[in-house]
């Protein structure tokens, strides 16, 4: 065996020190600013916060209350629809279903129209991942290896386009809007592309690569709970359709809570809907599609319009005004304990 090599200083050598470098830094010389918590510091800055938050909570609630907002619930409306559609085994007949109701006064601006979700919780581990990135983005993939099980492949071995729980449980119901003016029924035009961000719709999800979207998906089959193929989600578009498709965009954006609403079409502002909705009877006409009796959820359809703040959504007002609330009462509270203890400190002074 080899001898190893002693590591330890000989007798009378001085040893490495392990003390830091004499520099400003390492032995925290450098000049730094203390505040001084001085009474009239701590109370304007109590004071001050909390009118401020104070201030920017009125705006927000205000702004959140002046959004002009109608919703209708077809839940129940539909009850025919939705009975058929509980039965797996008519995926493939047709149920149509129609909703009046009455605009009391003119809804200005720019309309949103969003579909609502009730008791629909996206926000499950399993479901969240559940989805393929790599083949959302039009690359060729093995999406066996991916977290797309048990929605990845058919028995036969024919991959789902695209793969997951999530986009297996799109929505899929069709919503047209009517005017109802004098003895004539108007289609209210609806946009329904650019509603998604530009970043989903540019970087985060493609086509595959190919002369056209019916050869790029060859090989591959829909979702189970889908009635058609990817590349016939829009077929008068070819910029809305496949991947790129701007409902399927903002559905694979899962919603944090079981209650949610997603944007699903724009109102066009042209011909009688210039200046936006005007105030009459309306008729929502649906494709009744999505099932949700067996998990108790409901359906909504929203018109809204926004706001510099966002939509009809009185949180962050609300939040902004418990915060300032709670900076200016404890502003007064601090006041009152520094005017007592005052009070008796001159009282033993003068004692």
């Amino acid at each position: 065996m080899k001898n190893k090599t002693s590591v330890l200083p000989r007798k009378g050598e001085a040893q490495p020190s392990r003390c830091p470098d004499n520099s400003a830094f390492k032995q925290q010389r450098l000049p730094a600013w203390k505040p001084q918590l001085t009474i009239a510091s701590v109370l304007s800055s109590f004071f001050l916060t909390g009118a401020f938050c104070l201030a920017v909570g009125v705006c927000l609630v205000l702004s959140a209350n002046s959004v002009r907002e109608i919703q209708v619930d077809y839940s129940d409306k539909c009850s025919d629809c939705s009975k058929l559609r509980e039965n797996s085994s008519n995926w493939n007949k047709e149920c149509h279903c129609s909703i009046n109701f009455t605009l009391k006064e003119d809804i200005l601006g720019d309309v949103f129209m969003y579909y609502g979700l009730q008791n629909f919780y996206q926000n499950h581990r399993r479901y969240v991942i559940s989805r393929s990135d790599a083949q959302l983005l039009g690359r060729n993939v093995n999406i066996q290896r991916s977290y797309c099980a048990p929605f990845s492949t058919y028995r036969n071995g024919t991959p789902m386009a695209p793969c997951g729980a999530i986009a297996n449980s799109m929505f899929n119901d069709t919503i047209e809007l009517f005017y109802n003016y004098n003895s004539s029924v108007i289609q209210v035009p609806l946009l329904k592309t650019g509603n998604s961000w530009w970043t989903d719709k540019n970087v985060k999800f493609r086509n595959p690569e190919s002369y056209n979207l019916s050869s790029a998906f060859a090989g591959t089959a829909r979702p189970p709970y889908w009635q058609k193929p990817v590349y016939l989600l829009d077929e008068r578009d070819e910029r809305n359709n496949g991947y790129v498709n701007d409902d399927f965009i903002i559905w694979m954006r899962v919603s944090a809570f079981a209650t949610f609403r997603n944007l699903y079409r724009r109102v066009r502002r042209v011909q009688r809907f210039t200046e936006g909705l005007p105030a009459g009877n309306y008729t929502f006409q649906i494709s009744y599609n999505f099932p949700v009796t067996r998990f108790k959820g409901r359906k909504h359809v929203i018109l809204s319009t926004v706001v510099w703040s966002g939509g009809s959504n009185p949180f962050l007002g609300i939040a902004y005004l418990v915060s300032g609330t709670a900076a200016t009462l404890t502003g007064f509270v601090i006041t009152g304990i520094h005017l007592k203890l005052r009070k008796k400190k001159t009282y033993f002074q003068k004692q």
